[in-house]
């Protein structure tokens, strides 16, 4: 594995230029300002454990600045008032400015959160301006419907902004579940204040200078930097916050509901923990399904809620699958996010780091056979070597517990009805995949599971046009598609009398 040069920064700077951190304060109401307290927080390197820079801490002083000021600019402002065309003008030149700031956001998201740089410059940002792109597209086309009463009455329903939003986003996309949120907010004619993770606060400050730029009204988007349980609580409890959108862990989801009920009752929608399913049947092509299961699992070093952590194969083709796995895992390259030849960078920061190693030890415990990996990697950093278990039983932390890193649990069964009965027994329902060539298994699988998104002969299959969110513990709630943008929309209706008509 390609760990010789893991956390050393100057062999990145043989590979790209560090970027300069431009923006370190709080923004509100258009402008970047010190916390009220004046306190400021570490934002650390994973790929070394050092401090990349300081940045203002906001707490609850500051959140209710940046409330007043989005409620300002929602209840006086022009966003809400805009027709849909000129806000979507306004969100296209903001794409715009993202595609042209592309390699210093991603180099962003690479220090701070340990994203590989590559996948960043040429995947991650581009499909945020993309998204920004298709919301602004949308923003004109928010209709409400003629109604057809049964009585002598005329109604009609229109789609109204919420209001004021607050969204909380979590470590391990900072750029796309960012955008997820904020364009669909912004098309809707909404203002927003945005609590990034503490962890990964880089890009989101860059990205409200961009809206500045754009001609995004001041208020409309405000970033509070800080920590969840001040800043983001502050958020949650907001008398004045209208709804919150929250994506991350479910045991932090629960108080977000807490939080919304106890204070103004604000709607919330959640996009929470996962324990996704991979089944992978007989007839598969084993070397796709062993790439496809990998790819599931150690895709942004496994810190992702769809992650395919529990992958069940047919016994037909259990034995050969898992010496493909072996030696697909041996060769996965980690090392440093900014190595072009890296596929796996480090675990966002140590507390990550360390829950990781805890549970490939707890799998160790419990009986399940280590077969790649499950070490640390390099001398510094938080690398971890592509982990795999098999004879992985169904009640095991490993197997019930999402990991939120490169962690496998391998799991043998014979039919079809054993795999639904397994793959169902979990709190979670954020995704599956399955890997087949039978089109009946297919549709039969796939109608069974329980789970907000199914993905058959592919994986990480998510797209702009497809809803997103989960069923059971993982939440509720839809990003992305036409109901992304629905759920920052009360709907209103109207109705009329209808006098001497000669018909209904």
């Amino acid at each position: 594995m390609a760990g010789d040069s893991n956390g050393s920064s100057a062999a990145s700077e043989s590979f790209v230029k560090m970027p300069t951190i431009k923006f370190t304060k709080l923004f509100i109401n258009g402008e970047f300002v010190d916390s009220i307290s004046g306190k400021t927080f570490e934002t650390i390197d994973p790929r070394t454990g050092e401090v990349i820079t300081r940045v203002a801490e906001g707490d609850k002083e500051d959140v209710d600045l940046a409330v007043k000021a989005a409620r300002a600019a929602f209840d006086h402002g022009p966003w809400p008032r805009l027709p849909g065309a000129e806000r979507g003008a306004i969100m296209l030149k903001f794409a715009d400015l993202i595609d042209e700031h592309t390699e210093e956001l991603a180099k962003l998201d690479t220090v701070d959160a340990g994203k590989l740089f590559g996948f960043g410059k040429a995947v991650d940002i581009p499909q945020v301006a993309h998204m920004v792109r298709y919301y602004a597209g949308a923003a004109d086309k928010i209709h409400g419907e003629v109604l057809k009463m049964s009585r002598e009455l005329q109604g009609y329903t229109l789609l109204e902004p919420i209001g004021v939003v607050g969204h909380i986003i979590p470590w391990n996309f900072p750029s796309s579940l960012l955008f997820a949120k904020v364009a669909p907010t912004l098309a809707a004619g909404c203002t927003m204040v945005i609590k990034p993770a503490e962890q990964t606060p880089l890009s989101a400050l860059y990205y409200a200078h961009l809206a500045k730029l754009a001609g995004v009204p001041d208020g409309v988007l405000n970033v509070i930097t800080g920590f969840g349980k001040t800043a983001g609580a502050a958020v949650t409890h907001h008398m004045d916050i209208d709804k919150v959108s929250f994506t991350g862990s479910t045991d932090v989801g629960r108080e977000v509901m807490q939080a919304a009920a106890k204070s103004n009752l604000k709607a919330v929608s959640l996009e929470l923990g996962g324990k996704s399913p991979l089944l992978i049947f007989d007839d598969a092509d084993v070397d796709k399904a062993a790439d496809l299961a990998l790819l599931g699992i150690l895709y942004n070093k496994g810190e992702t809620c769809v992650a395919s952590s529990r992958v069940f194969v047919q016994e037909g083709i259990y034995d050969e699958l898992v010496k493909k796995l072996e030696v697909k895992a041996k060769s996965w390259a980690v090392g440093d996010p900014f190595d072009p030849n890296v596929r796996q960078g480090p675990q966002v920061d140590k507390q990550q780091f360390e829950k990781v190693l805890t549970y490939i030890e707890h799998g160790k415990r419990e009986g399940a056979t280590l077969l790649t990996g499950g070490k640390p990697l390099g001398n510094k950093g938080y690398y971890i070597e592509p982990t795999i278990f098999t004879d992985v039983k169904d009640d095991m932390l490993i197997a019930k517990d999402e990991i939120f890193g490169p962690v496998m649990s391998l799991m043998k069964f014979k039919t079809i009805e054993e795999a639904i009965q397994r793959a169902n027994n979990t709190k979670y329902g954020l995704a599956a995949g399955i890997v087949t060539k039978n089109i009946d298994v297919a549709n039969t699988v796939s109608r069974s599971i329980r789970a907000g998104s199914i993905w058959i002969n592919c994986y990480f299959a998510i797209d702009n046009d497809c809803p997103f969110g989960g069923y059971k513990m993982s939440g509720f709630g839809k990003d992305w598609g036409m109901q992304g943008i629905h759920k920052y929309m009360h709907t209103k209706s109207v109705v009329t009398p209808i006098y001497n008509s000669p018909w209904l």
